[in-house]
């Protein structure tokens, strides 16, 4: 594909014309256009392949099961490109580091195993077998089980994460840190605090009954497409959608279903949010407790039916707690923190009060602070007044955002297992797991720069490009005994490996696995705790491909053999996980024969059921007091958020245009309010150099990046991940979580070196 940098207000709805153009555009482009056109219309549905892009639910009723990016995911794997030893041959790894991430990944898929030879600064061919025996070595050499890190992508699928977990376990560590580590801990953390359950409490047919749908911190146009839907057909319903998003964000204002021909060839298209305020950058919890406050007040001066008191005095517990906290925090601190005005709280709280039934959703935006738990919690409190649990039309809706990413938690990749789950895995499969806290994702990477880590296997993922302070974790990678990555595509963790390092590669999603016992399936569970089956249909680039089953089966194999498992007869028939699955993991009753049931089969929720796993055994409220302020000490002028553009999920960049923003042909641009801009004495496409304003001594400074004047509040600004992850410091961390505050990083912006030398001269 050719780009050519340019910014250019998009005035068009989101979807319609633009996304099935796109779409199109991505399908050609794969060399495999008849392929992918079979591919997409299996995808999402009975008897297909569950979409690899996010964890948005299947509702089992359009024609298309699909959204431009799920298609963009789909034909971005299942490409005719490939790789193999003749490219690494002539390609050192030291040159390729020099290269862009979209180029990596553009060269097309990994066909055959891949050793590292720090010699030659090459990757060199090696055999399956050769490559298990030199992961067997490096792990028989370690001092303790503690020096193995097993990083998970949200990719990997329920199969191959529940023996990942049980081979991790087996071989003595908890070390299981996760991509869920770095975007949605507090999401996990915060409900179960709240309500004994980590997950979602809604089923997404729940969207078509709801009155009212709070959306905080997302951006569902280009992170999670398909939500669009719902809320259109919310909306059309009469349901009032009232937005808290820092940006501006064309899938939250405009819709056009490209499934209806009218609004793809028309300017129809249907409105989305009826209200939209746009808080700061953390302000998110004094937006809710403002809402909050003035409930109470309405509450206090009896105007109408304002809170359920029979919910709150049966089903909740610490609810005057909080009222005191509420009372306690001014308005003043609420709208300077928020950005909001009080009216605009006020207003929004009207909304909530009318409906009676109301989902809250929230995703990233709000997870990825430093208070980001309580944050969590806050938005519990608000639904718990209204009794918003357990009820159709109402609850809480965390996005989750890779595809199996909630899947991988359910199976147990879990860093801080529970004693039920260690004292199940122990009795079925004889044998003492450990109880010692493993490492989350800070906290490997933490471990290897001070060279407590022998090795490292990554089942799917970029570690390198996902985790945060990136020139820190490169280091992180390179001091490892040795790095395993087990990927469909070249990425920037396989160009920072250990001193010995692996590349496996291993099926996509798309694709038929056949094992010794004839074709395999396998299953994931979406944000809705809705488990699918998933088969692959297409045809394997190479035969030396593996599924990430078999590849995790083939370690296990290796390091631990066959005294307490046959692990290669699991990796032969994916059934019999699935009955090991059965009898360790509650909810998964009659595994196999529930694989059958269309659309999968629901994993049920306690707490939607107002049956409470709390201390209390009721909901509990939340009575953390706002933050003094949201950097502390730190007297930075601006916060700063990364984000994706619309021609990328997670790490892989699939183009270099975002369309939605106006931004075509680069992502080196940094997106500011017109006013700060004109303060800071710039001009519109000029330069800058983003430094992180921190206290450890490190310099963090990014450069060259285009500003772009953009609807964002004031002492606000975004920029793309990974090319802003080195700007968020590894010690920067939410509290109770461990993940990143890669959305408010105190950030000063200065001209470029070479702008400022031009005018001066």
């Amino acid at each position: 594909m050719k780009f050519k940098p340019a910014i250019k207000p998009y005035s068009a709805a989101a979807g319609g014309w633009g996304s099935l153009e796109a779409t199109t555009r991505f399908v050609l482009d794969s060399k495999h256009a008849l392929k992918n056109l079979r591919n997409l219309m299996r995808m999402n549905k009975a008897k297909g392949f569950d979409c690899p892009g996010c964890a948005w639910g299947d509702d089992n009723k359009s024609t298309f099961s699909f959204c431009e990016n799920g298609a963009k995911a789909v034909t971005w794997e299942a490409t005719r490109r490939f790789i193999d030893a003749q490219f690494f041959a002539a390609h050192s790894v030291s040159k390729l580091y020099q290269q862009s991430d979209y180029f990596l990944e553009y060269q097309g898929r990994l066909t055959e195993p891949l050793r590292y030879n720090a010699q030659t600064d090459h990757y060199e061919p090696v055999s399956w077998d050769d490559a298990f025996e030199l992961i067997a070595q490096h792990i028989r050499e370690m001092d303790h089980p503690d020096q193995l890190e097993l990083y998970t992508s949200g990719r990997a699928s329920n199969e191959a994460s529940y023996l990942y977990q049980l081979f991790g376990r087996m071989a003595g560590t908890n070390n299981f840190p996760d991509c869920s580590n770095m975007c949605h801990e507090a999401s996990g953390s915060g409900l179960k605090r709240s309500i004994g359950v980590g997950k979602g409490t809604i089923h997404l047919d729940d969207f078509d009954k709801a009155n009212a749908i709070f959306v905080f911190g997302q951006n569902p146009g280009t992170n999670h497409p398909r939500m669009l839907h719902s809320l259109r057909h919310a909306a059309e319903n009469g349901a009032q959608i009232v937005t808290f998003n820092t940006l501006r964000e064309r899938g939250l204002e405009r819709f056009a279903d490209p499934q209806k021909p009218l609004e793809v060839i028309t300017p129809m298209a249907g409105f989305i949010s009826t209200n939209y305020y746009q808080p700061n950058l953390g302000g998110d919890m004094a937006a809710v407790r403002g809402m909050a406050k003035a409930l109470l007040e309405m509450w206090r001066g009896g105007q109408g039916d304002v809170f359920d008191e029979r919910f709150l005095a049966e089903h909740t517990h610490g609810v005057e707690a909080w009222f005191a906290e509420v009372d306690s925090t001014s308005w003043e601190h609420i709208t300077q923190q928020s950005g909001l005005s009080e009216q605009q709280l006020r207003d929004a709280a009207a909304v909530w009060q009318r409906a009676e039934r109301v989902i809250c959703t929230w995703a990233m935006g709000i997870t990825q602070h430093k208070h980001s738990l309580n944050t969590v919690r806050e938005i519990v409190n608000l639904q718990l007044l209204g009794g918003h649990l357990g009820k159709p039309g109402a609850g809480l809706c965390p996005v989750r955002g890779h595809s199996n990413v909630q899947g991988n938690r359910t199976m147990g990749i879990d860093e801080k297992p529970s004693a039920a789950l260690l004292d199940s895995l122990a009795s079925h499969f004889d044998f003492e797991p450990p109880r010692r806290a493993g490492h989350n994702t800070v906290q490997a990477l933490a471990a290897m720069l001070r060279d407590e880590v022998k090795v490292l296997i990554a089942l799917g993922g970029n570690l390198a490009a996902a985790a945060p302070d990136s020139p820190r974790t490169e280091e992180a990678l390179r001091r490892c005994g040795l790095t395993v990555h087990i990927s469909t595509k070249l990425n920037r963790s396989h160009l920072v490996p250990g001193k010995d390092g692996l590349i496996l590669p291993t099926l996509g999603r798309t694709e038929a696995d056949v094992q010794a016992t004839g074709r395999q399936f396998v299953t994931v569970e979406d944000s809705f705790s809705m488990v699918h089956a998933s088969e692959g249909i297409g045809n394997p680039v190479a035969e030396t491909q593996r599924s990430e089953t078999a590849i995790v089966a083939g370690v296990a194999d290796a390091v631990l053999g066959k005294e307490k498992l046959d692990w290669l007869s699991l990796a032969a028939d994916y059934n019999l996980i699935r009955d090991h699955i059965a009898a360790t993991l509650p909810g998964f009753m009659n595994f196999n024969q529930r694989c059958d049931i269309p659309g999968g089969f629901y994993l049920g929720n306690a707490a939607a059921e107002l049956r409470f796993a709390t201390p209390s055994g009721k909901a509990e409220f939340s009575a953390a007091p706002l933050p003094e302020s949201l950097f502390g000490e730190l007297n930075a002028p601006f916060a700063l958020q990364t984000l994706r553009s619309h021609d990328q999920y997670n790490t892989t960049i699939y183009g270099l245009d975002d369309r939605y923003r106006g931004v075509y042909g680069q992502r080196e641009v940094l997106f500011i309010n017109p006013q700060d801009l004109a303060a800071l004495g710039l001009q519109d496409g000029d330069l800058v150099d983003i430094e992180t304003v921190w206290n450890d001594g490190i310099e963090r400074k990014v450069s060259g990046f285009k500003i772009v004047p953009y609807a964002i509040p004031r002492g606000n600004l975004a920029a793309y991940y990974p090319e802003t992850n080195p700007l968020v410091p590894l010690e920067s961390i939410g509290d109770g979580t461990g993940t990143p505050t890669s959305k408010s990083v105190p950030v000063k912006i200065s001209l470029a070196a070479q702008v400022k030398n031009n005018r001066i001269a």
